[in-house]
């Protein structure tokens, strides 16, 4: 899975990566982990040997690893949703914080887990909570291209222009994944087109900073503002000429906006 670029005003900088790293599929490296039983029961989902160790011990269901991991996070890192209903049921706390400040919530939507997710969600879980990159749980569910979790996420609150370290929205994100599929379906929930990531670069600039794509059309079927500028000062369109692209639907766009 690609990590958001950070684009440049020159064509002589370099593109490099962002902070706000969004690995998917990811679950938790246990190999040579000393973990509790508890722990290592949730994460390979043997629920006979989980509920045997609570009968004969009057253990803490919200017991810590060094990671700061309850068994909550690995059974959602591995897509255990009977281990999740079981922990729930003891009053597991559904939104406490591993080592990297993801809740279990956002890490079933970084590895993917939509049936842990849902359990979650139905029970409380805070989609908002954000992790040390301060992406969300729908920041990571749109770097999965996963649109049937990003609306179940919006349906349960999820702010649709949260900023991760970064600035980037989950539009933001979604533009300069290129992924066109879950760009038209932010939109289609209201997304902010003229939000800026902290290079102040919109939608539209990220879109046209490298090369011209169909999110160029299709976001300038929005109600998108040309006059934005980044950090250094230039528009899209002044992106477009610089990287020797011709993009008349651009300045079309602005003739046609300017007569309305």
């Amino acid at each position: 899975m690609k990590k958001l670029l950070r684009f440049w005003g020159r064509k002589d900088e370099s593109h490099s990566r962002s902070s706000s790293d969004l690995p998917m599929g990811l679950g938790y490296d246990l190999r040579g982990q000393d973990l509790k039983k508890p722990h290592k029961a949730a994460s390979v989902g043997d629920l006979e040997k989980l509920n045997k160790y609570f009968q004969l011990k009057k253990l803490d269901v919200n017991m810590r690893d060094k990671e700061y991991r309850t068994p909550l996070h690995l059974a959602c890192a591995n897509e255990y949703t009977n281990i999740v209903y079981f922990l729930i049921e003891k009053q597991c706390e559904i939104n406490v914080l591993d080592r990297e400040s993801r809740s279990p919530l956002i890490k079933a939507v970084q590895c993917q887990g939509e049936n842990c997710a849902t359990v979650l969600l139905s029970y409380g879980a805070d989609p908002n909570l954000v992790d040390f990159n301060h992406n969300t749980a729908l920041h990571y569910a749109v770097c999965g291209q996963n649109v049937s979790l990003v609306e179940m996420l919006l349906k349960h609150r999820a702010n649709l222009e949260a900023k991760n370290k970064d600035g980037c929205t989950p539009l933001l994100l979604a533009v300069s994944e290129n992924n066109a599929e879950m760009v038209k379906f932010l939109l289609r929930k209201g997304a902010d087109v003229n939000a800026s990531d902290n290079n102040q670069r919109t939608a539209l600039i990220i879109a046209i900073s490298d090369e011209p794509t169909s999110l160029v059309n299709l976001l300038l079927q929005q109600d998108v503002d040309l006059s934005c500028k980044d950090i250094y000062g230039f528009t899209a369109e002044e992106y477009a000429s610089f990287n020797g692209f011709s993009i008349p639907t651009i300045s079309n766009y602005g003739m046609k906006k300017n007569i309305k």
